[in-house]
């Protein structure tokens, strides 16, 4: 079936705790207790489903019983496992709030109106959200802060957002530009 809903990853089991089968789980809920709230959880292929049962939250992650799991041999085999709820049970996002996964195949419009490229990802590397748009015609991808500077428009429903390129600088050096030494003196 082609129409299926899209799936969001909600969180990663990290390690096993204690010795009858729970686990340690990286929440990417808003509150990372609502983790079991949207019910099973599926595998990255959709081959395996997950019924949570939240035990409590600590600094380190939700620590869970996974239904089926009673010894730690069987949590230590569940680490790594990335944890996904369809789209559609997750609630609307919030006035100026977006799901990712509602971003990606927007279309990129710079301030004309004139189609730029599509976003394709967006990532966090620790230093704030970005989006990461795939030019038109090209395999080259940029990556655009997501701050109302440079994504002053992200209309879902319309299908696109508008991106304002940032601009290089004269002092950007490309590779193998910077070889002179007398910098360095």
């Amino acid at each position: 079936m082609t129409d299926k809903a899209p799936r969001l990853l909600l969180g990663r089991i990290v390690t096993a705790h204690g010795i009858r089968g729970d686990v340690v789980i990286d929440s990417f809920a808003a509150d990372p207790a609502d983790i079991a709230a949207y019910g099973p959880l599926r595998s990255k292929d959709d081959t395996k489903e997950f019924r949570l049962k939240v035990v409590r939250v600590t600094p380190k992650g939700v620590i869970a019983h996974v239904a089926g799991i009673d010894d730690r041999n069987g949590a230590e085999a569940l680490r790594g496992t990335e944890l996904y709820v369809s789209r559609d049970k997750l609630p609307p996002a919030e006035e100026g709030e977006f799901y990712y996964a509602d971003l990606i195949g927007l279309k990129a419009l710079n301030e004309a109106g004139e189609t730029v490229g599509a976003v394709v990802s967006v990532q966090n590397f620790g230093a704030g959200d970005l989006i990461e748009v795939r030019l038109d015609g090209q395999q080259q991808t940029e990556f655009i802060p997501f701050t109302d500077a440079f994504v002053p428009v992200v209309d879902v429903p319309a299908g696109h957002v508008v991106v304002v390129m940032p601009a290089s600088s004269p002092d950007d050096e490309g590779p193998g530009e910077a070889d002179d030494d007398s910098a360095w003196q």
